[in-house]
């Protein structure tokens, strides 16, 4: 294992033993180790931080969204996956939308909003594995939606940034520009609607949120407003138990969600790489880089090619994850050429975030993602409830032909993962980066930091990192020599200059099972922490 040049990091890890949680805003991370301190389980703790970031992060994360977990229980010793992303209308159709003269699905307003799945994920989770009730675990979220909380530094600038998207609807307006415009920071915000809607939830569950007076105000809005959905949309939806996917990398094993999520791009890029002697490159050199932006692109052309709903659309999960397919991709990187139109590999016929980590006492360890995609969603709150609505449903196409295409009762493609890696059967590492379909490709990164290059923890995180972009251009982040730069060119690639915000944020816990010890990352580019006691 070869040590990395780069010296120490912004912040040390946090070092503790008996539980941490690591977030992206700290009022929430303080949240799930109260709840962990009286207590509550990792389960529990992961969704008051869930909960918490709501109100404290409503911009990227919400009960009008999705949501997605990996959670390994004590109590089988086993890792169990919940995908409670929502779905289409039973009226979906994409002819409705082409005759209003729609060439694709907007990409805010009314018609990009699938019905929320996180309310069912929460429930679920607590359900199965926790040991508290709703009513519990939801009070951190209920005192700062009452009380208010100071606006941090970050989270200020997201506001500001999403001011005129926000103006869209006097409902939107009057939640989160109470004083005209959006709050600066250290200025006090309050969520009195969703306060009262969260205890709606605590004292009804998900059924008051799918099929009662939470639901009623939601279609009653959704329709009112241009939409066509059925309060049976809502009654009939349920988060669903799924199985995890895996991949082997040397003797680690990472697991995903299975799509509609993006997640299986982290082990396919992984898969093509293992093939590589990675740690005799110099970390972040142009030869490190481009094997990690070639591998990126083979994964990303299966993964528009495969990925969807596969209720709809059953993928070649063993195929594409084969040993014998790894070694056919790893065999069309040229090692000093970048490639263009890179195709699937297989021909096969018959898609904003908050991230948060937790591992408590017993080391159950729960790993969790929800969002509402883009900033602040749809851009619209269904009026009298707080409820921002995500813009999930724009990731389907109007094409009949498309592997994601629109229809009813459909899961849209998702790039919300969260992410575990076990050795010898226990939780190591459990991460997951914000940001996209940096997701993927930072997972990657900061993955192979650990692994291959020797980085704990927070240095992992806070190395430099890449990213490819759909235009086949590639941004490096601050602090990537001029030398890769240009090493990186005389390859063919073509670079573009980003600033840090594109460039994801990443939470993680790793587990030391030998010494009992857990370390924990939280991302400098967020506002967030670790936090452990």
């Amino acid at each position: 294992m070869k040590m990395f040049e780069f010296r120490g990091s912004h912040r040390s890890m946090i070092v503790a033993k008996n539980g941490m949680v690591a977030s992206s805003q700290p009022l929430a991370v303080q949240a799930g180790i109260d709840i962990l301190k009286k207590g509550g389980n990792a389960i529990d703790a992961a969704i008051a931080v869930a909960a918490t970031l709501n109100v404290v992060e409503p911009m990227s994360t919400g009960i009008g969204g999705d949501a997605f977990a990996l959670i390994f229980s004590q109590k089988d010793d086993k890792l169990h996956a919940i995908n409670a992303s929502g779905w289409s209308s039973e009226n979906a159709s994409i002819d409705f939308f082409k005759e209003q003269g729609f060439e694709k699905i907007p990409l805010f307003g009314i018609h990009s909003i699938s019905v929320p799945g996180a309310v069912s994920g929460y429930e679920k989770c607590l359900q199965e594995f926790g040991t508290m009730s709703l009513k519990e675990v939801l009070k951190p979220a209920i005192y700062y939606a009452e009380k208010g909380f100071p606006v941090s530094e970050l989270i200020s600038f997201s506001w500001h940034r999403a001011e005129e998207k926000l103006r869209s609807h006097p409902a939107t307006a009057k939640t989160y520009l109470p004083l005209g415009h959006a709050p600066n920071i250290g200025d006090i915000h309050y969520s009195k609607d969703l306060a009262k809607t969260f205890k709606l939830i605590a004292k009804g569950g998900a059924e008051e949120f799918y099929k009662g007076t939470i639901a009623k105000k939601i279609v009653k809005f959704l329709n009112d407003n241009g939409g066509n959905f059925t309060l049976d949309d809502f009654a009939a939806y349920e988060a669903e138990w799924v199985e995890p996917i895996s991949s082997k990398y040397k003797d680690y094993e990472v697991f995903q969600c299975p799509p509609n999520g993006q997640g299986i791009a982290t082990l396919l890029e992984l898969n093509i790489l293992k093939w590589f002697e990675l740690d005799s490159l110099q970390h972040n050199s142009a030869a490190y880089l481009h094997l990690l932006i070639e591998a990126k692109k083979l994964a990303w052309a299966d993964l528009r090619a495969f990925a969807a709903d596969p209720r709809f659309n059953p993928l070649p999960l063993a195929e594409l994850l084969s040993e014998e397919y790894s070694i056919k991709q790893q065999n069309r990187i040229d090692l000093n050429k970048a490639a263009t139109n890179v195709a699937p590999g297989l021909d096969w016929s018959s898609g904003d975030t908050v991230y948060l980590s937790v591992v408590d006492k017993e080391r159950n360890v729960v790993s969790f993602i929800n969002s509402l995609y883009y900033s602040f969603g749809s851009g619209l709150v269904a009026e009298g409830t707080g409820i921002c609505l995500q813009n999930r449903g724009n990731l389907f196409s109007l094409d009949k032909k498309h592997l994601n295409a629109l229809a009813p009762r459909k899961r849209p493609f998702h790039t919300i993962i969260p992410s575990m890696v076990m050795q010898n059967n226990l939780p190591i590492l459990n991460f997951g980066v914000m940001g996209g379909d940096m997701q993927p490709q930072g997972q990657m990164q900061v993955f192979l930091n650990l692994i291959e290059f020797g980085l704990n923890v927070q240095q992992a995180i806070e190395a430099p990192r890449v990213r490819h972009y759909d235009d086949n251009t590639v941004a490096l982040e601050q602090g990537i020599t001029a030398q890769t730069r240009v090493g990186l060119l005389l390859k063919g690639h073509k670079i573009r200059n980003d600033i840090g915000e594109f460039f994801g944020g990443a939470q993680a816990i790793a587990i030391d099972n030998e010494r009992d010890v857990l370390f924990g990352g939280s991302d400098p580019r967020r506002d967030g922490c670790a936090m452990g006691y």
